[in-house]
Protein backbone atom coordinates (compact mmCIF):
# COMPACT_ATOMS: atom_id res chain seq x y z
CA UNK A 1 0.00 0.00 0.00
CA UNK A 2 1.19 3.65 -1.01
CA UNK A 3 2.17 5.84 1.78
CA UNK A 4 3.07 9.64 1.51
CA UNK A 5 5.23 11.44 3.66
CA UNK A 6 5.48 15.84 3.14
CA UNK A 7 9.49 16.69 3.40
CA UNK A 8 10.23 20.51 4.15
CA UNK A 9 14.05 20.86 4.19
CA UNK A 10 15.74 24.46 3.98
CA UNK A 11 19.70 25.10 3.65
CA UNK A 12 22.35 27.21 2.52
CA UNK A 13 22.36 27.42 -1.38
CA UNK A 14 24.82 25.50 -3.00
CA UNK A 15 25.21 22.94 -5.64
CA UNK A 16 24.45 19.83 -5.28
CA UNK A 17 21.64 20.59 -2.60
CA UNK A 18 18.63 18.91 -4.50
CA UNK A 19 20.93 16.09 -5.95
CA UNK A 20 21.73 14.88 -2.13
CA UNK A 21 18.09 15.48 -0.72
CA UNK A 22 16.80 13.06 -3.94
CA UNK A 23 19.17 10.64 -3.30
CA UNK A 24 18.09 9.74 -0.05
CA UNK A 25 15.00 9.30 -1.67
CA UNK A 26 15.94 7.32 -4.35
CA UNK A 27 18.24 4.64 -2.60
CA UNK A 28 15.70 4.38 -0.04
CA UNK A 29 13.06 3.17 -2.76
CA UNK A 30 11.02 6.34 -2.33
CA UNK A 31 9.50 8.47 -5.58
CA UNK A 32 9.12 12.28 -5.94
CA UNK A 33 5.31 12.94 -6.42
CA UNK A 34 5.36 16.98 -6.37
CA UNK A 35 7.90 19.10 -5.67
CA UNK A 36 8.32 23.20 -5.54
CA UNK A 37 11.79 24.00 -4.91
CA UNK A 38 13.64 27.58 -5.15
CA UNK A 39 16.02 29.81 -3.58
CA UNK A 40 14.92 32.18 -1.04
CA UNK A 41 17.96 34.73 -0.78
CA UNK A 42 21.43 32.81 0.15
CA UNK A 43 19.20 29.82 1.09
CA UNK A 44 17.17 27.17 -0.83
CA UNK A 45 14.24 25.54 0.12
CA UNK A 46 12.14 22.58 -0.88
CA UNK A 47 8.72 20.51 -0.26
CA UNK A 48 8.06 17.32 -1.49
CA UNK A 49 5.32 14.94 -1.68
CA UNK A 50 7.01 11.93 -1.36
CA UNK A 51 5.31 8.19 -2.14
CA UNK A 52 6.65 4.45 -1.33
CA UNK A 53 5.84 1.77 0.50
CA UNK A 54 6.00 1.55 4.55
CA UNK A 55 9.52 0.48 4.50
CA UNK A 56 10.62 2.94 2.16
CA UNK A 57 9.21 5.61 3.64
CA UNK A 58 10.70 4.57 7.45
CA UNK A 59 14.06 4.29 5.36
CA UNK A 60 13.44 7.76 4.03
CA UNK A 61 12.59 9.41 7.26
CA UNK A 62 15.81 7.57 9.26
CA UNK A 63 18.29 9.13 6.67
CA UNK A 64 17.13 12.40 6.30
CA UNK A 65 17.37 12.83 9.95
CA UNK A 66 21.21 11.56 9.05
CA UNK A 67 21.30 14.13 6.01
CA UNK A 68 19.78 17.27 7.99
CA UNK A 69 22.85 16.31 11.25
CA UNK A 70 25.35 16.20 8.53
CA UNK A 71 24.97 18.89 6.19
CA UNK A 72 23.38 21.54 8.41
CA UNK A 73 20.31 21.53 6.06
CA UNK A 74 17.39 21.51 7.95
CA UNK A 75 14.47 18.93 7.52
CA UNK A 76 10.95 18.69 9.18
CA UNK A 77 9.19 15.16 7.48
CA UNK A 78 5.08 14.98 8.17
CA UNK A 79 3.36 11.51 7.12
CA UNK A 80 0.28 12.66 5.13
CA UNK A 81 -2.19 10.96 2.96
CA UNK A 82 -2.67 11.67 -0.95
CA UNK A 83 -5.11 15.02 -1.74
CA UNK A 84 -7.88 13.37 -2.66
CA UNK A 85 -9.83 14.65 -6.10
CA UNK A 86 -11.84 17.99 -5.50
CA UNK A 87 -14.59 17.35 -8.00
CA UNK A 88 -17.13 20.05 -6.52
CA UNK A 89 -14.50 23.20 -7.33
CA UNK A 90 -13.25 24.48 -10.58
CA UNK A 91 -9.56 25.60 -10.50
CA UNK A 92 -8.82 28.96 -11.52
CA UNK A 93 -5.45 30.64 -11.53
CA UNK A 94 -5.13 34.07 -10.35
CA UNK A 95 -2.12 36.67 -11.68
CA UNK A 96 -1.98 39.63 -9.75
CA UNK A 97 1.64 42.59 -11.01
CA UNK A 98 1.59 45.33 -8.62
CA UNK A 99 4.17 48.31 -7.41
CA UNK A 100 5.43 46.39 -3.93
CA UNK A 101 3.33 47.02 -1.45
CA UNK A 102 2.64 45.47 2.30
CA UNK A 103 0.23 43.65 2.71
CA UNK A 104 -0.40 42.22 -0.97
CA UNK A 105 -0.71 38.13 0.33
CA UNK A 106 -2.51 39.20 3.67
CA UNK A 107 -5.23 40.93 1.35
CA UNK A 108 -5.35 38.31 -1.56
CA UNK A 109 -5.09 35.63 0.92
CA UNK A 110 -8.13 36.98 3.18
CA UNK A 111 -10.41 37.97 0.37
CA UNK A 112 -10.13 34.22 -0.76
CA UNK A 113 -10.91 32.81 2.72
CA UNK A 114 -14.16 35.25 3.32
CA UNK A 115 -15.42 33.35 0.61
CA UNK A 116 -14.20 29.65 1.61
CA UNK A 117 -12.35 29.35 -1.69
CA UNK A 118 -9.38 27.07 -1.12
CA UNK A 119 -5.57 28.32 -2.38
CA UNK A 120 -4.01 25.46 -3.58
CA UNK A 121 -1.09 27.17 -4.93
CA UNK A 122 0.63 30.13 -4.35
CA UNK A 123 3.85 32.02 -5.12
CA UNK A 124 5.53 35.31 -5.27
CA UNK A 125 8.65 37.13 -6.28
CA UNK A 126 9.73 40.96 -6.40
CA UNK A 127 11.49 42.35 -9.79
CA UNK A 128 12.79 45.64 -10.96
CA UNK A 129 10.26 46.97 -13.23
CA UNK A 130 12.39 46.96 -16.53
CA UNK A 131 12.42 50.76 -17.81
CA UNK A 132 11.87 52.73 -14.29
CA UNK A 133 13.49 50.68 -12.17
CA UNK A 134 10.12 50.53 -9.72
CA UNK A 135 10.12 47.64 -7.44
CA UNK A 136 7.46 45.55 -8.61
CA UNK A 137 5.47 42.20 -6.82
CA UNK A 138 3.68 39.29 -8.99
CA UNK A 139 1.41 36.62 -7.15
CA UNK A 140 0.49 33.67 -9.05
CA UNK A 141 -2.09 31.25 -7.19
CA UNK A 142 -4.47 28.38 -7.96
CA UNK A 143 -7.60 28.51 -6.25
CA UNK A 144 -10.50 26.04 -6.20
CA UNK A 145 -13.67 28.13 -6.49
CA UNK A 146 -16.95 26.05 -5.30
CA UNK A 147 -19.31 24.83 -7.50
CA UNK A 148 -22.08 27.17 -5.13
CA UNK A 149 -20.41 30.29 -6.06
CA UNK A 150 -21.56 32.35 -8.92
CA UNK A 151 -17.85 33.14 -10.98
CA UNK A 152 -19.19 36.36 -12.89
CA UNK A 153 -20.58 37.73 -9.21
CA UNK A 154 -16.79 36.45 -7.76
CA UNK A 155 -15.04 37.98 -10.70
CA UNK A 156 -16.20 41.38 -9.82
CA UNK A 157 -15.78 41.23 -6.52
CA UNK A 158 -12.30 40.18 -7.54
CA UNK A 159 -11.78 43.37 -9.86
CA UNK A 160 -13.66 45.88 -7.40
CA UNK A 161 -11.13 44.30 -4.21
CA UNK A 162 -7.98 44.67 -7.09
CA UNK A 163 -8.87 48.19 -7.72
CA UNK A 164 -9.05 49.14 -4.20
CA UNK A 165 -5.92 47.96 -3.09
CA UNK A 166 -3.89 49.33 -6.94
CA UNK A 167 -3.83 45.76 -8.49
CA UNK A 168 -3.53 44.27 -11.87
CA UNK A 169 -5.06 41.11 -11.94
CA UNK A 170 -6.81 38.30 -14.29
CA UNK A 171 -8.67 35.59 -12.34
CA UNK A 172 -9.39 32.57 -15.54
CA UNK A 173 -9.94 28.99 -15.10
CA UNK A 174 -6.84 26.75 -15.24
CA UNK A 175 -6.42 25.25 -18.85
CA UNK A 176 -5.49 21.71 -18.87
Amino acid sequence: MKQFIAISAIGGDRIGLIHELSKVVADCGGSISESRMTALGNEFAMLLLVAGNWHSIARIETELAKLADGSGMTVQVRRTAERPAREDMAPYSVDVVCIDQAGIVSGLSGFFAARDIDIGELSTRSYAAAHTGAQMFSVYMIVNVPARIHVGALREEFMDFCDQMNLDAILEPVKS
